[in-house]
C-alpha cells in the first residue's frame, strides 16, 4: 500500500508528500530526510538539512528535496504548504501539543519567520484517532470545550477539527484545508492505532519541496 495523499496538496505541483500506513515503514530517503524526537509539545524546529534534529513537534523547511517527517499512532499529523513561496511544514500534534496550540503556532512561525501569507497556504489533516473512538477524561476534555461530544458515560474528542479550527483561525481559508477523516483505531488493517494495540508501531507522514 502506498502513503495516503491529499487531493488538495496534490494539486501544487511541485509538492511531495504522503500520510503513511501500516504498511509503509519508513518510506522517504534516509539521506534527504529529517526527523525530531517528539515530546508532545508545541516546540517547532526550522532545518536545512537531513537527520535528527533535536526535541520537537514541527519542522519547518525552504530547502528543496529535504523530507520534513512526523511519526504518528493515534496523533493527528499535519502537513503545510506555502503555494506562493515554497515553504513546507510537517505538525506532529497529539492531544497535549493540540491543546499548546502547536498548529496554530507553526502557521505563525511560518508566517513570521518565512514572510508566509495564510491565505496562501494549503493544510492537510491526516489519518488520527477520530471523536468515535477518542474516549477521555474530563481533563483532557476540558482543553477542548468546543469538539468534546457528550453522548456517553465519558467524553470523546476530535482532535482533527480542533486542529483544523486552529489553522482556520490562523487565517487559513477553509477551502485550502483538507481534513482525512480517517481513524486509526477503526481502520485495524490499515492504520497503527497505540491506544488499541498498545505497541510501538508508527506511520510515517513528510512532506517535501521538489526538485528545483
Amino acid at each position: 500500500m502506498s502513503p495516503i495523499r491529499s487531493s488538495l496538496l496534490d494539486k501544487v505541483p511541485w509538492l511531495q508528500h504522503g500520510f503513511g500506513t501500516r504498511y509503509n515503514g519508513a518510506w522517504t530517503a534516509p539521506d534527504r530526510t529529517a526527523r525530531l524526537h517528539q515530546v508532545h509539545a508545541a516546540t517547532i524546529v526550522t532545518v536545512t538539512v537531513p537527520g535528527h534534529h533535536g526535541d520537537g513537534d514541527a519542522l519547518l523547511a525552504t530547502s528543496p528535496e529535504l523530507w520534513l517527517e512526523i511519526r504518528t499512532a493515534d496523533c493527528v499529523p499535519v502537513l503545510i504548504a506555502d503555494s506562493r513561496q515554497k515553504r513546507v511544514a510537517a505538525v506532529h500534534a497529539g492531544w497535549r501539543g493540540t491543546a499548546a496550540r502547536i498548529t496554530a503556532a507553526t502557521v505563525a512561525e511560518m508566517v513570521r519567520t518565512h514572510g508566509s501569507r495564510p491565505e496562501d497556504l494549503l493544510a492537510a489533516v491526516g489519518p488520527c484517532i477520530a471523536t468515535c473512538c477518542f474516549e477521555v477524561g474530563e481533563e483532557v476534555a476540558s482543553h477542548f470545550p468546543a469538539h468534546t461530544v457528550r453522548s456517553g458515560e465519558r467524553p470523546h474528542v476530535d482532535l482533527a477539527a480542533a486542529n483544523v479550527e486552529q489553522l482556520k483561525k490562523s487565517g487559513v481559508p477553509l477551502e485550502q484545508i483538507d481534513s482525512l477523516c480517517r481513524c486509526t483505531m477503526c481502520e485495524v488493517d490499515v492504520f497503527h492505532s497505540f491506544r488499541r494495540d498498545k505497541a510501538l508501531g508508527r506511520m510515517v507522514s513528510a512532506i517535501a519541496i521538489g526538485p528545483a
